[in-house]
């Protein structure tokens, strides 16, 4: 595999869009439709063939469960400005009223093709011997069985609710799910309407046993309605439906909050109660209770969504069973990196050799935890200091923090309360950090704290060294088994004083000065990118080599869209692979001819921010100038969060970066989905039989150059070459 194989093919010819003001919001593609066209792709795995059959049942669990945190905090704050007569436009023109009628068309195309490719799947397993019951076919063998699971398992945490002048209707929380009874008494036929709310605490699919090798699963729903008899005695069903609410979700706290982990305690309990911003109800429900449950929720005929077959799609995953390891994605285990083996284990040594970059999940995460581990035994070690954003609910990070404070280390964790949807996680750790005896702050109101920094700081002979971690992913051990994502292991001293400086913002609001290798936000991170844009394109007039990749989530920021759009006029070439959102329009004549945009979904999800500069000679090239980052390009970002952007010097981690992980996902083929100038993305295409490259593959069979021990670099396999 060569540069020349895979990353000088040519640009696209550019096209011409008059329809769009391109010196206005047409240059611009909505956020909301791009992120919608996002999920369209992660369903399309579910629809890959060459996806194992239970990992496209998750690809399409993911699907509908991101379209649920969507609508209950993007479609909400929308609604919200609607509602109230706003119709200040987004950046691309459209206002939040004219937004929600292209989101709802779109979105509901997007869930009727959920439900068309679940009962696909549903077809495929069957074949398989996995098979999906209802009520009404359970063999009368297995009644036994379930009869005694609902007894024992269910029924203790039911509590059906009737429905009539002395019993209001209940509150539905957000998520709650829900069976609404037409019931009529045998004797005299007096009518009764109930609601029978699904219990959450309960798995979705309950198995019965496995006969011949043969997995059958019956939908809890399912499993009520098999038993009403036992709940409502006397009564016999005249109809029935599911319904499921989707509430607002996003949280408001008072600025001026004087304890803000109460404050956020309070909002977390508001969020549940939440207007009701989707519902989703069984097609063909019996009138009536259609009537009544839209009234007394207070939804409207266009944020009802009938659905012929499975409501709540995203419990789907509870199907992805271990035991059928032939209908997953092969067993993958996560190297150790070979410099870390060398020193038997130490990641101090490791460092103090070189730096090292880990390219999770493809080196294993614990290397972190061992660092902060390490950390809390080493009786050289006096103080530690830690971001945390989001991590695990029995975190080993926390876990090693605790340690290391009760051990009498100075321990500083910045938690971050705002971390969305991990606002409740995040309290419980800064409360069990603080027993231990850690400083526990949270950094700032207005402003999250989305920066992953690590400190270390070791008394080695009359010397205090500073070892730190950056790192472009959360503090997670869980979701670094599937998200890519960089640690870049450090000792010099230069970026030691800038994580310094960092804390001592977070901690005691001293605003950074004289940062020497970092760029944070909201206060230089973005100018930095600016500068760089306008440099590479000096570089272009000069006739000197010009070209930027990116790598990133999303890339919604006008200014940063603009400042592209001016470097591509002037001639630099840039390669963007943005997974998800992207409100830049690639290969636009005039406007952005030098721009194509890609996006990875496959295996892992793509997370790794990182930026390359030709810096006048190209790219790849050991002169370029390259940067791992915490931040996507986005407003809240680059404006409302604080963020890291780290320069890279070191030669072997930017050869890694630059040959092996940024040149592997801009020659991804498998995996790869490419941007049109309407938006719109199509998958890139081989011909069956051509061999197709996966940069997941690549890097799951590859060690990372970084990380190599005493073997050396020079055998690891690199896409590209490093010219002198």
């Amino acid at each position: 595999m060569t540069q020349a194989d895979f990353l000088k093919a040519p640009f696209a010819d550019p096209i011409e869009l008059p329809e769009l003001d391109l010196t206005g919001p047409g240059r611009f593609y909505n956020r909301e439709l791009s992120w919608l066209g996002f999920n369209w792709r992660v369903l399309e795995e579910a629809k890959n063939m060459r996806v194992p059959l239970l990992e496209r049942v998750r690809f399409l669990s993911i699907s509908a469960a991101n379209l649920d945190e969507f609508y209950t905090v993007r479609v909400a704050g929308l609604r919200e400005l609607a509602h109230a007569g706003n119709s200040t436009p987004a950046q691309d023109g459209l206002t939040p009223a004219e937004q929600l009628v292209l989101i709802n068309e779109d979105a509901r195309d997007l869930m009727q093709s959920q439900q068309a490719v679940f009962d696909s799947l549903r077809q495929e397993m069957s074949n398989e011997n996995i098979h999906l019951l209802d009520h009404s076919n359970v063999p009368e063998a297995d009644k036994p069985f379930l009869l005694d699971v609902f007894l024992n398992k269910v029924f203790p945490v039911l509590s059906p609710l009737a429905v009539d002048p002395a019993h209001p209707f209940p509150f539905i929380p957000n998520t709650g799910f829900s069976l609404a009874l037409q019931l009529e008494r045998r004797r005299g036929k007096r009518s009764l309407m109930a609601l029978l709310p699904i219990p959450q605490q309960i798995d979705r699919f309950v198995a019965l046993p496995s006969v011949n090798g043969t997995h059958r699963f019956l939908p809890l729903e399912e499993l009520l309605l098999l038993h009403l008899d036992q709940m409502f005695p006397g009564y016999t069903a005249t109809g029935h439906c599911a319904f499921r609410v989707l509430r607002d979700s996003d949280l408001e706290v008072e600025e001026e909050a004087e304890d803000l982990v109460r404050e956020f305690e309070v909002a977390l309990k508001r969020r549940r109660r939440g207007e009701v911003v989707r519902m989703k109800i069984s097609a063909n429900a019996p009138k009536a209770l259609i009537s009544v449950i839209m009234r007394e929720l207070h939804v409207t005929s266009d944020e009802v969504v009938e659905v012929n077959g499975m409501i709540g799609i995203a419990d789907v995953k509870e199907l992805v069973i271990d035991a059928r390891p032939d209908l997953l994605w092969p067993n993958f285990t996560p190297r150790v990196p070979e410099r870390v083996q060398d020193h038997d284990g130490d990641m101090f040594a490791a460092i103090q050799q070189k730096d090292m970059l880990l390219h999770h999940p493809y080196e294993t995460f614990d290397m972190v935890v061992r660092f902060l581990k390490q950390a809390a035994a080493d009786p050289d070690v006096v103080a530690i200091k830690q971001t945390l954003y989001r991590t695990s609910k029995n975190s080993p990070i926390v876990e090693a923090l605790c340690e290391a404070a009760e051990e009498g280390k100075s321990v500083t964790a910045l938690v971050e309360l705002k971390a969305r949807f991990d606002e409740a996680a995040n309290i419980r750790q800064s409360r069990r950090l603080e027993r231990a005896g850690a400083h526990v702050v949270y950094g700032f109101v207005d402003w999250k704290t989305h920066a992953k920094i690590s400190t270390v700081v070791r008394r080695e002979g009359d010397q205090l060294v500073t070892y730190t971690h950056y790192g472009t992913g959360n503090y997670h051990p869980i979701t670094a088994r599937i998200y890519t994502d960089l640690s870049f292991f450090t000792c010099d001293a230069a970026l030691g004083r800038d994580a310094t400086k960092v804390f001592n913002f977070l901690s005691g609001y001293i605003e950074p000065e004289g940062l020497e290798n970092l760029a944070i936000s909201p206060s230089g991170l973005k100018q930095r990118l600016l500068d760089s844009f306008e440099a590479e394109a000096e570089h272009a007039r000069a006739g000197r080599p010009a070209e930027i990749w990116a790598k990133m989530n999303s890339l919604i920021d006008p200014e940063i869209i603009d400042g592209l759009y001016k470097a591509s006029q002037g001639g630099v070439k840039i390669s963007l692979i943005i997974r998800g959102i992207c409100g830049l329009r690639p290969g636009i004549k005039g406007l952005s001819d030098n721009i194509r945009v890609k996006s990875i979904v496959g295996r892992f999800l793509e997370h790794s921010r990182i930026v390359c500069f030709g810096n006048g000679h190209g790219l790849p090239h050991k002169k370029s100038r390259v940067y791992i980052s915490s931040a996507d390009w986005m407003g809240r970002n680059l404006n409302r969060r604080i963020e890291t952007l780290v320069e890279i010097k070191n030669d072997t981690v930017k050869a890694q970066i630059t040959s092996q992980i940024m040149a592997a996902n801009l020659a991804d083929v498998a995996q790869s989905w490419v941007m049109k100038p309407d938006g719109h993305f199509d998958r890139a295409t081989w011909v069956d039989g051509e061999f197709a490259f996966n940069c997941h593959r690549f890097f799951m069979e590859n060690p990372s150059l970084s990380g190599r021990g005493s073997a050396g670099a020079k055998d690891v396999p690199q896409l590209t070459h490093t010219d002198d």
